[in-house]
């Protein structure tokens, strides 16, 4: 009888491993791997070689608190001659002595986490046990069998891989990139995510079921977009829109998700203070990029938050277009969610592909604060019956919107207001680029089209299909140059009668700061022109200076203020609304690398803001980071005061560690001049010590191991 087969060590290829499934970044002392295609394996035994006429290899994988082969969860398979698709196998790819390498497949749709591999090797009637170690197995946009799968490289890159992106904010007719530092695998990141699924309430009421349905990106991304907020449980994010946030984090400061997710981890699953919806997005983004689900951060402009699902919103204004209550139901200057890349197996064919899902706690969805996912598509069809949530999504792109001015007598006349349209500008970064992308077509027909009619009456959202009063009388509201915050600036409203008739009317023109999400500040300009006459077939632009002494103090940090002109006309009892929000620029981050950037060889980057007030600024710091490039975040503060017109400038070093595109993001305060963001690019070359190291690994593997050495190479060493 053969001796007992004894393995003495196993071997799970990091390094090639993590080249082949795109894991490198995460390979560095973990294996990680997708699903749906193979990784290597090597077997080291000690006493005899395997023999494969004797000797039987049967390997046990199992994810989860309570792994069963019912579930999904546990998979027994053993050395076989070839590959099963579909299925987990195990094939021996070469032999060499001892040494055993083996090709692993798993299906590709397994459940995704974190497993545990043994072997069990039998020979004749003796058997022993032996753990091979563990692996984290994630979605693979790779593999044409898995539901995430992308067919275009570029895109993979893109919405699986890169770890930096922007995100839009501003207004739609001034919109804004602000960089963000996803970094999705950087140190810590991926088990964070793991433990994010594991603290869910579905996996602490039923841990099995939980973890068998981790192999869907549908339940995943539910789950995401849940765990993202802290409503229902022991969530990522605390939200906050008050402007009050000295208890923790301004939701305008932070710059990358990988500090909140530490944070969160750092305080035993503690929520993190604050965030709002680009915030809550970024995060999810994150998340569902280190799972292998491609996601991208996505921004509505004019996003309505219609909680009664009658796709309308309606405003009611005193006679001087003055919104009289508070109100949950709002127009968003902006609104942020995720899309995500997959297949929709539990709804009719034509809905895979990008599914929106919105993390930002809003209303309930099935019991808790989540929302998705739901094709984009059904959206766009107006097929509102679709899983998850497609009627708000749906309100969101296309609600109406009404305003009612409530006169002397308390009877409400509808006014007339055509310079608020839902759902305008839909972006999101191109792909491979640092441009914008308009995906608007993707949510809404062109309007007026018949298939946006035939998407209405769908949706039964027929109010939407009646035809815009007209007047002849039109106004809007249009910006001069110089925006910046800061600065002193004119705004005008711009008024056009194309009747044959003379107009008669008081034209009330106010300015007041406003949040992200609608909520007004006091106001920072006003003019009352009593008695406007408007001649016939004319164009008349009267202006409204604003100055930085009334709006410095209650600016918000999204930089906003909204201007409303009403003009009234009492001989027709006609009210005619316009409004625009309006976005100041801040002052310019300007970064510069000092030297030229080279992989694992330590770099320098200056970088320097000059104070635009007209007052100094205190308390002033740059904070820094960039996965990548710098190990954690950096904080650098700034000596007082910062004098008017003074320019002020900090240094920061960073290590490169990869070769390619990485983004340096940067965020500067102060007591008067917030949430300021920048950006560089750095591009890394690889550096001739990188390329000696490279060779000697390749000669070491060539000659059975170790670390050979030539002349030419410790030339290369010491020139590097």
């Amino acid at each position: 009888m053969a001796e007992e087969l004894v393995l003495e060590r196993c071997d799970l290829e990091l390094e090639a491993n993590g080249r082949d499934h795109h894991t490198a970044d995460l390979c560095r002392e973990r294996l990680v791997v997708r699903r749906g295609q193979p990784f290597w394996l090597t077997l080291h035994f000690e006493g005899r070689n395997y023999e494969a006429s004797v000797d039987s290899l049967t390997f046990c994988a199992v994810t989860g608190p309570d792994p069963s082969e019912e579930a999904g969860t546990k998979a027994l398979f053993r050395l076989s001659d070839a590959m099963e698709e579909g299925a987990w196998a195990a094939v021996a790819a070469d032999q060499r002595d001892s040494t055993l390498s083996l090709h692993l497949s798993t299906p590709a749709n397994a459940p995704v986490g974190h497993y545990r591999l043994s072997l069990e090797a039998s020979t004749g009637y003796q058997g022993s046990s032996f753990m091979l170690g563990q692996f984290t197995l994630l979605f693979n946009s790779w593999c044409p069998a898995d539901a995430v799968y992308l067919d275009s490289d570029e895109e993979r890159q893109e919405y699986v891989l890169t770890q930096q992106g922007f995100i839009y904010q501003g207004s739609a007719k001034f919109i804004k990139n602000i960089p963000w530092n996803f970094g999705q695998f950087e140190e810590g990141i991926l088990d964070i995510c793991l433990m994010l699924l594991d603290v869910n309430p579905k996996f602490l009421r039923n841990a099995g079921r939980d973890c068998s349905r981790r192999s869907s990106p549908v339940y995943v991304g539910r789950v995401v977009s849940g765990m993202v907020n802290c409503n229902d449980d022991q969530g990522v994010l605390l939200g906050r829109w008050d402007n009050n946030y000295a208890d923790g984090i301004s939701p305008m400061s932070w710059i990358g998700s990988v500090d909140i997710l530490r944070r969160w981890k750092r305080d035993g699953c503690q929520r993190v203070k604050y965030g709002q919806c680009w915030v809550f997005a970024a995060v999810a983004c994150t998340v569902l990029r280190c799972l292998g689900i491609p996601t991208r951060v996505v921004t509505n402009y004019n996003s309505a938050h219609d909680q009664n699902s009658n796709l309308l919103i309606e405003y009611f204004r005193n006679e001087f277009g003055e919104i009289q209550s508070d109100k949950s139901e709002m127009i968003w200057n902006f609104h942020c969610w995720v899309e995500s890349w997959m297949t929709r197996p539990d709804l009719q064919p034509g809905y895979e592909g990008w599914q929106a899902l919105d993390p930002t706690p809003q209303e309930k969805s099935e019991g808790t604060y989540c929302c998705g996912p739901v094709p984009v598509r059904a959206i766009k069809e107006g097929d509102l019956s679709t899983k998850y949530d497609a009627p708000f999504v749906f309100a969101e792109v296309n609600a109406d919107v009404v305003d009612w001015i409530r006169q002397d007598d308390g009877s409400l006349h509808k006014s007339i207001n055509h310079s608020l349209v839902v759902g305008l500008k839909i972006s999101t970064k191109c792909v491979g680029r640092d441009d914008r992308e308009d995906i608007t077509h993707s949510y809404k027909y062109p309007e007026g089209s018949p298939e946006e009619r035939e998407a209405f009456t769908r949706a039964n959202h027929l109010n939407k299909l009646v035809n815009k009063e007209e007047t002849g009388v039109a106004m809007r509201i249009r910006v001069g140059e110089g925006m910046n915050r800061g600065c002193d600036f004119d705004v005008f409203a711009h008024i056009t009668n194309s009747t044959p008739e003379e107009h008669i009317g008081r034209l009330l023109l106010c300015a007041r700061t406003v949040s992200y999400n609608g909520i007004l500040g006091p106001e920072c300009g006003t003019k009352d022109l009593l008695s406007l006459s408007l001649e016939p077939y004319s164009e008349k632009s009267i202006p409204l200076r604003i100055l930085y002494e009334k709006y410095c103090d209650c600016l918000t940090e999204s930089n906003l203020i909204k201007v409303r002109g009403l003009l009234i006309e009492p001989a027709a009892n006609s009210y005619l609304l316009a409004e625009r929000d309006i976005y100041l620029e801040n002052p310019e981050i300007k970064i510069r690398i000092l030297g030229e950037p080279k992989q694992n060889r330590k770099l320098v980057a200056e970088i320097s803001l000059q104070n635009p007030l007209t007052v100094a600024l205190s308390g002033c710091t740059f904070t820094v980071e960039g996965a990548g490039l710098i190990e954690e975040q950096k904080t650098v503060d700034v000596p007082d005061p910062v004098e008017a017109g003074e320019e002020v400038k900090v240094r920061v070093d960073l290590l490169p560690l990869y070769v390619g595109r990485h983004k340096l993001v940067v965020n500067f305060e102060s007591n008067r001049l917030k949430a300021v963001k920048g950006f560089r690019n750095v591009i890394p070359i690889q550096s001739p010590w990188e390329t000696a190291k490279r060779e000697l690994r390749r000669l070491g593997s060539e000659k059975g191991g170790g670390w050979p050495c030539s002349h030419g190479i410790l030339d290369i060493c010491k020139a590097g």
